[in-house]
């Protein structure tokens, strides 16, 4: 079992299927100075009084921390002081005690601007960026796990960590490996349940899984997973696979693995996706002989799957989907993730980027999603792989994280401008295959899971995205863990625990 500090890591080791702009245009350009940092440094300059009491009370801080008479200490889950050294030795504990003060201003002043939403997006994008980077924990030359490894090892850590290095910056994405490419192997060591492809076309492959019970149910089950990452997450490992404790309780269980486009595929948009979900419910129509399927669908699959079902609703087909589930799925935007907070210039700019590329490369992703949560997915592995010269850990969701897919550019085109407007929230917004999408005509048996510790899918926004269905049947579970947890955390961990209810 991994440890808990990798379990923590689970939670937020996925790729953000919403994170478009940043991804197209990269990192730097979320830290470059606009508009959003002249009101901030506007409505502190409103503020003299309040700025002037927040150095003072910095100043006398840090002049406890210099006489040695500070109780500045880290919060019991800040992980990065652990060692004793950060408490026993005078150097590293002024340092870690100077460090976290001067946070601290940073969040109080950042509360004292009173930003509007999106201003306060980018502004704590930057912030947290920039802060995390000098934590005296990931500095060379006062890290007591990279002085102790350098002891230990006789001073070969430092190679090590350098041949590392050279090695993550020389390719996308730029930031420290979180496991070795070679730790698993699809199909030995991951997503190993039994099953073959039963159909195909130039966008996608249809798995049945072979089942595991003497009789099964009648309705088959489509899985439809995210289209940024690979398909296996739902098959991640025996004990840990929904696939298989599916298969186990009678199901019959296919899944779409989805095409990895390049820049010939770059005119795939929604309506490719849209099509080859039909594809898939008419593939399975035909080896089972059912006239209806269980939709299961998770994150950006879930949206396209929710759009589909719209579709087939208005084409008078509804009675082909028996029920839908949407897992960690955002339909309503307004106000959840970057893509929703970026302005126009920078949206058509990602747009113009993609276009011109083909398609937007899933290393991208990556960077960016790991840059949105520093300390965990970049200094946690500076830490361990430089300044420590060592493997990072092997963990199979990290591993499928690292597995990246591309987006083609005019899937990218349209995600972007569907977060941005906010455009499934509004009946006919946007078209799927043809028709208006009017979510509300969705009237099939739904269950929506979403994750209470989810920072990709906030489990409040899909609660709003579950009223915007039209079921009379809605099933809303809440787990108690984060994105990824909430998909494969299996039945009986005593750790885990979810609220059940509508969402009326």
């Amino acid at each position: 079992m991994p440890s808990p500090d990798v379990q923590h890591l689970a939670e937020i080791a996925t790729p953000h299927d919403l994170l478009l702009t940043g991804s197209a245009l990269g990192v730097a350009s979320g830290m470059m100075p606009d508009t959003s940092w002249a009101r901030f440094g506007l409505n502190l300059a409103r503020r003299p009084g309040v700025i002037a009491e927040r150095v003072g009370s910095f100043g006398r801080e840090l002049a406890s921390i210099a006489t040695g008479t500070s109780d500045r200490a880290p919060a019991k889950p800040d992980k990065r002081f652990s060692d004793p050294a950060w408490q026993g030795n005078p150097l590293t504990k002024r340092s870690m005690q100077a460090y976290l003060t001067a946070a601290g201003l940073v969040d109080s002043l950042f509360a004292d601007a009173e930003l509007d939403w999106r201003d306060a997006e980018r502004i704590r994008f930057v912030l947290d960026v920039v802060m995390e980077a000098l934590a005296p924990s990931n500095n060379p030359l006062i890290s007591p796990l990279g002085w102790k490894a350098i002891i230990d090892t006789g001073g070969l850590s430092i190679a090590r960590g350098l041949r590392r290095f050279l090695h993550d910056m020389a390719v996308p994405p730029r930031i420290p490996s979180m496991v070795e490419p070679d730790a698993f192997t699809v199909g030995e060591d991951l997503a190993v349940t039994p099953g073959a492809v039963a159909y195909r076309n130039e966008v996608f492959e249809l798995i049945q899984y072979t089942p595991q019970t003497e009789k099964v149910w009648a309705v088959p089950l489509l899985m439809v997973p995210p289209v940024i990452n690979k398909f296996y997450i739902l098959d991640i490992a025996p004990g840990r696979s929904m696939v298989e404790y599916l298969l186990s309780q009678g199901h019959q269980v296919f899944a779409i693995s989805w095409r990895n486009p390049t820049a010939a595929q770059r005119s795939w948009d929604c309506d490719t996706y849209g099509g080859a979900i039909v594809d898939a419910l008419d593939a399975i129509q035909k080896a089972t002989g059912s006239q209806s399927a269980h939709v299961q669908a998770s994150c950006s699959g879930g949206i396209l799957a929710a759009m589909t079902v719209a579709h087939l609703s208005a084409m008078g087909e509804a009675d082909r989907i028996a029920s839908l589930t949407l897992m960690v799925t955002v339909l309503d935007q307004g106000r959840e993730g970057l893509a929703a907070a970026v302005d126009e210039t920078t949206a058509k700019l990602a747009i113009a980027f993609s276009a011109r590329k083909g398609y937007l490369d899933g290393r991208a992703l990556a960077e960016v999603f790991a840059w949105l949560r520093p300390t965990d997915l970049v200094w946690r592995y500076w830490v361990n792989n430089y300044l420590q010269g060592r493997s990072p850990a092997p963990f199979d969701v990290l591993f499928w994280n690292s597995d990246t897919t591309r987006m083609s550019a005019a899937l990218h085109r349209d995600m972007l401008l569907m977060g941005q407007h906010n455009a499934l929230a509004e009946p006919g917004g946007v078209r799927m295959l043809g028709t208006p999408v009017d979510l509300g005509t969705v009237t099939a048996d739904t269950y929506v899971v979403a994750g209470i510790a989810d920072h990709i899918s906030p489990w409040h926004a899909c609660y709003r995205s579950a009223r915007m269905l039209g079921s009379k049947d809605l099933q809303f579970i809440l787990s108690s863990s984060g994105h990824i947890a909430a998909l494969v955390n299996p039945p009986g961990n005593p750790k885990a625990s979810y609220r059940a209810g509508t969402a009326d």
